[in-house]
């Protein structure tokens, strides 16, 4: 009894010591962003229902087949960033959004209607609207990938909190202030606020942004010139803060000689002492005049490089020249690099960019409050590549895509852009849309004057959705719908967007330099004499074959040219994968 009555009490002790625990670690606070998490139609349709792709092929524009298509997607961009989880999955270098600031103008939708400024859930709202959108998109930057999120001081903090939360703090770049020449602060109850936020994060932190700007090259500054550019003499070569005494293997004396412009080193500074020794007679009776580092303000100075260095280096990235004391001195080659650091304060013409010219572009006024031109440049040009791929999935009044046409135009780039929205009063087909029809193919401004189009070539889908009764038991049938229904989806991921065929057993889509083809059928009868065909081609081939698993025909069917891809399984492991987001 005695050893039962023991244990007993060790255990009562131990269920003590827990429950003290956990209360310590319910009542301890927690530092990052909570929210009442709320479920959007969009996202539960999305449980019963698998998003795809039909393209409006009477809107497909193409004024030069060797350039890249860009892609306008009409839906909902919770169904849009879905299926690009499919298509474009790692493959996206840049994204800019502009979401709704969740302001008292009830701008912001939710669940098919308006949130009021007074709705208590407002934030946890917006958060949640946010938050899934915000995940998708980050599966489909690359290594390199940037995001850019405009937003005012309505949601600004929490923002910046949920960015740190998915894509990392140590991923955070800037949040730059953008000054949009007051447009709106007429509207302010205080002072007038005539700025907004852009955030900046990284998919993986690295120094692979567009820091700098180019500027003008200023002769009067840099006034000299050698075999290396122009430069300006400035700083001293003995212009370190610290002390020799910090830095003694920098006190060596430089000897040059002026008529051969040649220089030498000499180590004669003794570092026990921390005194310079005597000067080198010899070389000073060959004509080398000795130059040591400075005094000021009774402290001995070092050089700024070390000796080896200096001995390396100083023909290219130094220079001699007397003080004006007639004293030969040593000066840096302050070279200019035509760039200059570019700022987290940055001003943007709203109004004559944004405003005024959509007017231009579209004849009337039918959106409030376009982004800046200039603005979207801007961001877009901090990506290097200029073949890259831009994705703004709140697309607006095309403002991404009119950046990029013009950017391509200015510097000769291949940059593509995808741009989502939903067609909420029309936007997608009378703002978006023809936006981007009117800057490809020219158009005529306010003042009737002929405006020279930028060229490009742009793909128009709308989303669709496929019943499937649920997603986690997927039946036979609805396997059999996505895989008819996935065919404009399937050549959006193998950038093959010209349909060339289509029947009952097969869809084939192509560009200049490949094609994709899609086997419907679980019936195989014709597919030997298709890939026998295919295989008489020199083309790359990608063939798509239906199965109800994976892997189940890429050993069985690849050959040389053809590569065998399975349908419709990894489609619906994705949205399997984005469902439990």
């Amino acid at each position: 009894m005695s050893n039962n009555t023991n244990s007993e009490k060790e255990l009562l002790a131990r269920i003590s010591d827990l429950e003290k625990q956990i209360k310590v670690l319910k009542d301890r606070k927690k530092f990052g962003l909570v929210w009442e998490p709320h479920d959007e139609d969009v996202v539960l349709q999305c449980k019963t229902h698998v998003p795809t792709l039909k393209e409006v092929k009477t809107r497909k524009l193409v004024s030069d087949n060797s350039l890249s298509t860009n892609i306008l997607i009409e839906g909902d961009n919770y169904h849009s960033l879905s299926v690009l989880n499919y298509t474009h999955k790692g493959k996206i270098d840049l994204i800019y959004i502009d979401p709704p600031y969740n302001t008292k103008n009830n701008d912001f939708i939710y669940e098919d209607n308006y949130v009021d400024y007074e709705d208590s859930f407002r934030h946890s709202k917006w958060i949640s609207f946010i938050n899934k959108r915000l995940l998708l998109a980050k599966n489909l930057l690359n290594e390199n990938g940037i995001l850019f999120v405009s937003i005012d001081d309505n949601e600004q903090s929490y923002l910046k909190i949920l960015c740190d939360q998915i894509f990392g703090e140590q991923n955070f770049v800037a949040s730059f202030i953008i000054d949009k020449t007051a447009q709106g602060a007429n509207q302010s109850v205080t002072f007038k606020t005539q700025h907004e936020y852009c955030l900046m994060y990284k998919k993986n932190y690295s120094k692979d942004i567009n820091y700098d700007l180019p500027i003008e090259l200023d002769h009067k500054k840099y006034k000299y010139e050698d075999d290396r550019g122009r430069y300006a003499i400035t700083n001293a070569f003995d212009s370190i803060n610290s002390p020799l005494e910090k830095n003694k293997n920098r006190g060596y004396t430089v000897y040059y000689h002026p008529q051969k412009e040649d220089a030498c080193t000499r180590n004669e500074y003794n570092k026990e002492k921390g005194i310079f020794l005597d000067y080198d007679q010899k070389l000073i009776k060959k004509g080398y005049i000795p130059i040591r580092p400075g005094v000021r303000k009774n402290i001995q100075y070092p050089w700024n490089w070390t000796e080896g260095r200096f001995n390396t280096d100083y023909k290219k990235d130094l220079i001699f020249k007397k003080n004006k004391k007639e004293e030969w001195n040593i000066y840096h080659k302050n070279r200019s690099t035509g760039l200059v650091k570019d700022t987290t304060i940055k001003g943007f013409d709203t109004r004559k960019l944004g405003n005024q010219l959509l007017v231009d572009v579209l004849g009337e006024k039918k959106f409030d409050y376009p982004k800046s031109l200039d603005m979207l440049k801007w961001a877009i040009s901090k990506n290097k590549n200029q073949c890259s791929t831009i994705l703004d999935f709140f697309a607006g009044s095309g403002t991404t895509g009119h950046a990029v046409l013009e950017l391509n135009k200015e510097d000769g780039g291949n940059r593509k852009f995808i741009l989502c929205t939903n067609n909420e009063n029309n936007i997608a087909e009378e703002v978006t849309y023809e936006r981007i029809k009117r800057v490809i193919k020219g158009y005529k401004n306010k003042k009737d004057e002929k405006v020279k189009g930028l060229g490009g070539n742009l793909a128009y889908y709308k989303t669709d959705l496929v019943d499937i009764d649920k997603l986690n038991q997927i039946s036979d049938d609805s396997k059999i719908k996505i895989t008819y229904q996935a065919g404009e989806m399937i050549a959006l991921r193998e950038n093959t967007l010209n349909e060339v065929e289509k029947n009952d057993w097969w869809q084939i889509f192509k560009n200049d330099k490949q094609k994709t083809v899609i086997y419907f059928k679980e019936d195989k009868s014709k597919l030997a004499d298709l890939i026998n065909d295919l295989e008489k081609e020199n083309t790359p081939i990608t063939l798509y074959i239906f199965g109800w698993g994976k892997n189940e025909y890429k050993n069985e069917y690849s050959s040389k040219n053809i590569r065998v891809e399975d349908i419709p399984e990894p489609i619906i492991e994705v949205y399997k994968e984005i469902n439990r987001i």
